[in-house]
């Protein structure tokens, strides 16, 4: 490799949203251009908890790719892959699956957080518990050097460096140890104000949403609780409407402003949300025509996908014959089977 790279995904369960976009895809979108980027539609991790309704995640793979359009990706400098299409990932899943125990994923934070979030606590598949082992396998595949996550992906990169680093020393050296990068934003908290922005809580503005859906949601946000006057001094932190405001508005200085005045009692909520209306809309108007343009042409979408799953899959097959090589099971050298 000339160039070092990034691997990052995301599942194909819906459109993204602002977490979505703070937490990971502005990173993508700024390194693409430093480094080799590849861009995994992780559609097999998303059938750990959608095996019953493979047509939703069928329905969403071009969803995402034209979010990923829409938000500044370059296919011509990045590589969107489908991840059911690369065969290769699934075999080095196999190979990680030895080298971590039960005992180590159940131990896994998100896991427990999701498990909780979906009721699967109580009748947790094999699947959904190792799908961070497929996801190392994801990283490692295209042998990547960042990883950029949001905050509550975290553990996944820890489990992957601790499953490369056994893998390491037990058949030699492969693989460099991912790193993660997370963004300043990278809990971006949802619209009901419980939790972050999530597609499963409801409670997200998506990236594709029109201004009048977004001023809907962002007027009937929640705010201060405490607060029941526009002239009563209210709380910023933990308000989800300045959370926005910062990660969005791009006028620090009234952002500032807005701020001494609510601790003051001297602006309302809905002056508050009205600001941040406009300011959202402002970003997102160039993403919704990216987005309309891509989507005007899903035969050029269908083309990227196959190209660069083609291109992924010709990295994959390069790691596999040396991980093979190295664990001392390519019985055939040269010779395809």
């Amino acid at each position: 490799m000339t160039q070092k790279r990034i691997l990052t995904g995301d599942r194909p369960t819906g459109q993204l949203h602002l977490g979505h976009y703070v937490g990971s895809l502005a990173n993508r979108v700024r390194l693409q251009h430093e480094y080799e980027t590849y861009i995994l539609i992780a559609d097999v991790q998303a059938l750990t908890d959608n095996y019953d309704n493979p047509e939703k995640v069928r329905a969403n793979v071009r969803e995402l790719a034209l979010d990923y359009l829409a938000v500044g990706i370059d296919p011509t400098i990045a590589t969107i892959v489908v991840q059911s299409l690369v065969p290769e990932i699934a075999e080095l899943t196999v190979f990680y699956a030895n080298l971590v125990t039960v005992a180590r994923l159940e131990r896994n934070p998100t896991i427990k957080s999701e498990l909780l979030e979906r009721g699967m606590a109580d009748n947790v598949t094999y699947g959904f518990l190792g799908y961070p082992v497929s996801q190392a396998a994801d990283i490692t595949f295209v042998k990547a050097h960042l990883v950029p996550v949001g905050e509550d992906q975290v553990p996944h990169i820890e489990l992957t460096r601790e499953i490369v680093g056994r893998f390491n020393r037990t058949y030699g050296a492969v693989f460099p140890e991912p790193e993660a990068l997370i963004s300043r934003f990278s809990r971006l908290p949802g619209t009901d104000g419980q939790g972050k922005m999530s597609k499963s809580l409801g409670n997200a503005i998506y990236l594709a949403d029109d201004a009048e859906t977004v001023r809907k949601r962002i007027m009937a946000m929640y705010t201060d609780p405490t607060r029941l006057r526009a002239t009563d001094p209210g709380h910023v932190e933990g308000n989800p409407v300045f959370a926005l405001h910062d990660a969005f508005n791009p006028d620090t200085a009234r952002v500032a402003e807005m701020k001494d005045l609510y601790r003051q009692g001297g602006i309302g909520d809905v002056q508050v949300k009205r600001e941040l209306v406009a300011a959202l809309n402002a970003f997102l108007d160039p993403i919704r025509e990216r987005r309309a343009h891509a989507a005007a042409d899903m035969a050029a979408v269908d083309t990227m996908l196959i190209e660069g799953t083609r291109r992924a899959r010709a990295a994959a097959r390069e790691t596999l014959r040396e991980v093979r090589d190295a664990m001392h099971i390519n019985y055939f050298p040269g010779v395809e089977v």
